[in-house]
């Protein structure tokens, strides 16, 4: 069995994903809650993966993976992991990070606007000069320059890179029981003078494999709906619509309407044609996530937007689905991790009992197929 863990933390990022090898995989740390503030409702992040790991006998992740630099993805970085570039960053119970997975634009990016960020590229950076321990996605005009510039020919650093289009090296559903096919950052994202940070994202489909079923997951970062739009013209026209089939959906950007359309709409988002087509893809009893505050009764600038919402509900009753929200998991005024199992019945939500520890599955009937 693979698990996967999404955190409530408000308009942030963190999932855990669990394979059924014992490999640990995080996409995305965000240590966004206030501690002086009893009334902050989102998780000690922290304290809960720490408890995870030290339950699991591990100091360490597999893979950490950031899908882009802002601070709702990466706020703690610098003060949790421990870090090969600086000694400064490797005091204490830090955590340790197998392979760092970055989209090129942490590296390239010259204007971090956070501490963390700034961190994490120097991070990114060391590892990618040293020649280990990191994967790169995509690899533009502006990464082979910065290569140069440090005495490194591109083609020497070529196995760390991964492309859109392609899978990622060292992990098959035949042996990991996974595979991680990339749809973004495309090269041309990168090459702007100013770098468009949810733009040039990290956006894959993960495709878990037990007993001969398959799940597919995809996690769709904070892109906007153009860019979805590249996405899926680029699969269909090499003929991989099942590249962008779901079982899970990671909402893109918080339950925003602009991963849908640049129109909000009154009280529903319309998307636009290759958006609605993607979330045609989704197959029965599929579950759609934001990770996000609750949704708001009212109009709002910020997201989550309560048209965009209604879209999704919508998404989902159409195929006997579910639509959760990270921050109304399982009530709005007592938000726990979203848990989410993933074995030859396919994807299903575990609720943790608020009055005990009992796990109460709420999705029961194995699906038929």
């Amino acid at each position: 069995m693979h698990k996967l863990t999404l955190f409530p933390l408000g308009n942030a990022d963190c999932c855990l994903i669990d394979l059924e090898n014992g490999q640990k995989i995080l996409f995305d740390y965000a240590d966004v809650r206030n501690p002086n503030d009893d009334d902050d409702l989102r998780i000690d992040l922290p304290e809960k993966l720490r408890e995870d790991l030290k339950e699991a006998e591990k100091d360490s992740y597999d893979v950490v993976a950031f899908t882009h630099a802002d601070k709702d993805h990466t706020k703690g970085f610098s003060e949790f992991f421990y870090l090969k570039h600086a000694e400064k960053y490797q005091d204490g119970d830090r955590i340790k990070i197998g392979t760092l997975w970055v989209p090129a634009a942490i590296i390239l990016e010259t204007s971090p606007d956070t501490e963390d960020h700034r961190v994490l590229r120097q991070e990114a950076r060391h590892r990618l000069i040293k020649g280990e321990g990191i994967r790169v996605f995509s690899k533009p005009e502006l990464l082979e320059d910065w290569l140069k510039e440090k005495g490194i020919e591109l083609k020497d650093r070529k196995y760390l890179i991964t492309n859109a289009g392609q899978t990622v090296p060292g992990y098959k559903k035949s042996s990991e029981g996974v595979e991680f096919f990339v749809h973004a950052p495309f090269s041309d994202s990168i090459n702007d003078e100013e770098i468009e940070r949810n733009k040039a994202s990290l956006v894959v489909q993960a495709t878990f494999k037990i007993e001969g079923e398959e799940t597919q997951l995809i996690m769709g970062a904070d892109i906007n709906h153009e860019i979805w739009t590249d996405i899926v013209r680029v699969t269909q026209h090499y003929n991989r619509d099942d590249r962008l089939k779901w079982d899970i959906f990671k909402i893109s950007h918080h339950c925003s309407y602009k991963s849908l359309s640049n129109t909000k709409g009154t009280t529903k988002t319309t998307p636009v044609t290759e958006v609605k087509w993607l979330f045609e893809q989704g197959e029965e009893k599929a579950i759609l996530v934001s990770t996000s505050d609750p949704i708001p009764e009212e109009n709002t600038i910020r997201p989550p937007h309560r048209q965009a919402a209604n879209y999704y509900k919508a998404v989902a009753d159409d195929i006997d689905g579910e639509f959760k929200v990270t921050m109304e998991h399982p009530k709005e005024s007592a938000p726990e991790p979203l848990v989410i199992t993933i074995d030859s019945s396919k994807a299903t939500i575990v609720e943790q009992s608020l009055s005990a520890a009992a796990l109460i599955t709420s999705q029961t009937a194995p699906r038929a197929g």
